[in-house]
């Protein structure tokens, strides 16, 4: 089996139920089942097949949903790319996967004209769709589980961003999972938080539509609006609400999540991708008694790899939550006990585990996550930290070296390392600057130059200004160093 029969199976047991709501309209599984006809007519027509790559770069729509599974019918790999992402990261993007087009929206084909970008083919959903006009629409393409479905691109520790490729199976073996352990039904309204490109998407379009439940697509205009996001979830009766921790946090904090009755359909409530505060965690659960609460974790290249409960006995907890144990039919290993490291780090292998990154030798063996973790006294793994610079800003995965690597070419920095200050809601990201010489780099001028290169999560918040920046024995950037400095500071601009 394969992604795309979820839509296609559900479109002939239910034609007229509702599949997808969205900021531009909503398609039942019969329209949605026929939109994607049309767009894998339209791909056809341009001559896209098996093993291509198709970027789509562009807000959140009916019409994304449409040609992902158009894309997944034609055995082409989709590559979700969110608007936020400039068109000149978009053009790294591309260098990276080489697609056969690129499709957008207007305002995305304005920027790109703007810009003189002509990195690969770029097309408008309506012009794609006008392609496949009067054409037949094709059978799917027959193919294997562990075929290449989708590419999410994650920010890289080398300055460029990373593709991280995944199978239909990889996908599947996730999604199934979820599926039962939330015991979805075609009634069931699931949230979509997070942008596409964005791994807990997966289970929101891909859960939904294997239960042939809805899901409800959030604009990104609404992303972190906290009474907003109360009231999408009110209004649209979700029943299962997925989202990083800090959206859930401002939601309790400023947008009066909890200040009423628990909401009116909710059952389940899954958080993940950074860590919740549990004071939070306390106040969800003593409000929520009837509401499921699961903290999910995994990284992008093996999405959902393990799972905890949250249960009565967690409103005693003083800690952080555990990631609790491994689920979607993956086994854990943790690496060797290094001197001075607290924890062992986290391997993961079986069917979630990617194919590779894009443009690289494929995955063998478990996968090595990064992520510093140890068994608690009930058996559940806890998160420790990372041994490397990847951080988490508001659930969104940023290589400090991809900052760095960025602001480093602007012509008044001659040396650059960025660190986060604070945790949370409250987490920012900081530069400290060493100046070309006779030159004063201002906060603004760097975040118009980063705002061309880089997506808006991963502009720096403040800027402080240093002769030189502490290396360690290795000359390496001595980062504990440089929190100290800029402590000391004051933190800059």
């Amino acid at each position: 089996m394969r992604l795309h029969e979820f839509v296609t199976a559900a479109a002939d047991r239910a034609p007229a139920s509702l599949a997808v709501d969205a900021p531009d309209g909503r398609l039942t599984y019969g329209e949605l089942d026929a939109l994607a006809g049309r767009y894998a007519a339209a791909l056809d027509a341009r001559g896209v097949g098996p093993g291509d790559r198709v970027v789509l770069w562009s807000a959140k729509s009916l019409h994304v949903v449409a040609l992902m599974q158009a894309c997944l019918r034609a055995g082409a790999v989709y590559v979700p790319v969110a608007s936020s992402n400039p068109p000149s990261r978009l053009a790294r993007i591309v260098a990276a996967c080489t697609p056969a087009m690129v499709v957008t929206d207007e305002d995305g084909a304005e920027a790109a004209a703007d810009a003189g970008w002509d990195a690969a083919p770029c097309v408008t959903f309506d012009g794609l769709l006008a392609a496949g006009d009067g054409r037949p629409v094709p059978a799917p393409v027959e193919g294997s589980e562990h075929d290449p479905a989708y590419i999410l691109f994650t920010s890289g520790s080398t300055g460029e961003p990373k593709g991280v490729c995944l199978s239909h199976l990889n996908a599947l073996a996730f999604v199934r999972w979820a599926a039962a352990e939330l015991r979805l039904v075609p009634s069931d309204r699931l949230s979509n938080h997070a942008p596409f490109n964005f791994d807990l998407s997966v289970f929101d379009l891909h859960a939904a539509f294997l239960a042939g439940a809805s899901v409800h697509l959030v604009p990104e205009a609404l992303a972190y609006a906290p009474a907003q996001l109360v009231r999408f979830m009110d209004e649209h009766a979700i029943t299962v609400w997925y989202s990083v921790p800090s959206a859930l946090t401002l939601m309790i904090t400023r947008g009066g999540l909890l200040d009423g009755a628990p909401p009116r359909a909710l059952r389940a409530c899954v958080f993940a991708g950074e860590a919740f505060p549990i004071a939070h965690v306390h106040r969800l659960r003593a409000s929520w008694p009837d509401v499921r609460l699961l903290n999910w974790y995994g990284p992008t290249e093996t999405n959902v790899c393990t799972s905890y409960e949250v249960g009565a006995a967690d409103l005693e907890r003083e800690g952080a939550l555990p990631i609790g144990a491994v689920c979607s039919g993956d086994t854990l290993e943790l690496g060797p006990q290094v001197a001075g490291q607290a924890g062992r780090e986290l391997l993961v292998a079986g069917p979630t585990v990617m194919l590779g990154y894009w443009g690289q030798p494929p995955q063998s063996g478990p996968y090595a996550t990064g992520d510093l973790v140890r068994y608690d006294d009930a058996g559940m793994l806890e998160y420790l930290g990372r041994r490397d610079h990847m951080v988490k800003i508001r659930g969104n995965r940023v290589e400090l070296g991809e900052i760095e690597s960025v602001l480093s070419l602007h012509p008044q920095v001659r040396d650059v390392a960025v660190v986060v200050l604070g945790t949370g809601l409250t987490a920012r990201l900081h530069a400290a600057v060493v100046p070309a010489a006779g030159s004063t780099p201002g906060l603004l001028a760097l975040k118009r130059w980063s705002a061309e290169r880089l997506p808006t999560y991963m502009l720096v918040d403040s800027v402080s200004l240093f002769d030189e920046i502490p290396r360690t024995g290795n000359g390496k950037k001595d980062r504990p160093q440089v929190l100290k400095m800029v402590s000391g500071s004051g933190s800059g601009e």
